[in-house]
């Protein structure tokens, strides 16, 4: 699903440069499930953004599904974000004016769907997720952990087969975390490949392999504890 060939990121300003990635090598298979784990300032987010097709390395090959990411027009890139990768952030990213199937429809007003198709995909996310009677409530109607389930509906809307998380449970009470968490177990076995990026040793844990970063490079790769347990 993912194959990654010395990913190097530098960012500049002015004279100054600061390497975020130092030639990372690594490969997730499909229909893993894997926490990119470390500090912050340690890369994971930067390399979520690329991976996401949200930013470019330096240097080095990123190959999803097998093509080349690096030989995609912008176009294709929108298109690869917009109907293959569904994105789960740590501030939601609801438009607070509408209500929740209105915002999950949004990755389908942006595929040229029509309405009533939109609106009964919309609504079948949401009930994938449990907020199948909160399709009218605007964010600001929802709990923190609904809203997270907004937002992964709206993930799911397009029936992607890679979700990326971005510290999904940063914003949450522990009962909403374990509420996320479990409804990422469920799209792993439904056959999507997870990837959460985090810094939270129990968020880690319910991953099957946790990528360590630490200084823009990988210091550990290895099966969590769940997935140990489990054999």
């Amino acid at each position: 699903m993912i194959t990654l060939d010395g990913i190097r990121k530098t960012y500049r300003t002015g004279s100054l440069e600061f390497e975020a990635l130092c030639g990372i090598d690594a490969s997730i298979d499909e229909h893993e499930y894997v926490a990119v784990v470390g500090p912050s300032g340690s890369g994971k987010s930067t390399l979520m953004n690329i991976v996401g097709c949200l930013d470019n390395p330096t240097e080095g090959t990123y190959e999803l599904a097998g093509e080349d990411v690096s030989t995609m027009s912008e176009a294709q890139l929108a298109e690869v974000r917009n109907r293959r990768i569904g994105f789960v952030f740590q501030q939601f990213n609801l438009l607070p004016s509408l209500c929740a199937w209105r915002n999950v429809e949004l990755p389908l007003v942006y595929a040229g769907l029509p309405r009533h198709e939109r609106r009964e995909r919309a609504i079948g996310a949401l009930e994938r997720v449990g907020l199948g009677d909160r399709t009218e409530h605007r964010p600001g109607e929802l709990s923190g952990g609904q809203q997270q389930r907004v937002a992964v509906a709206r993930a799911l809307v397009t029936e992607p087969a890679l979700i990326l998380a971005d510290e999904p449970t940063g914003n949450l009470d522990s009962r909403s975390t374990a509420d996320v968490l479990d409804l990422l177990d469920e799209l792993h076995g439904t056959g999507r490949t997870i990837v959460v990026i985090t810094h939270e040793p129990d968020v880690a844990a319910r991953a099957g392999r946790n990528l360590v970063f630490r200084d823009g490079q990988i210091v550990s790769d290895t099966s969590s504890a769940r997935a140990v347990a489990a054999r």
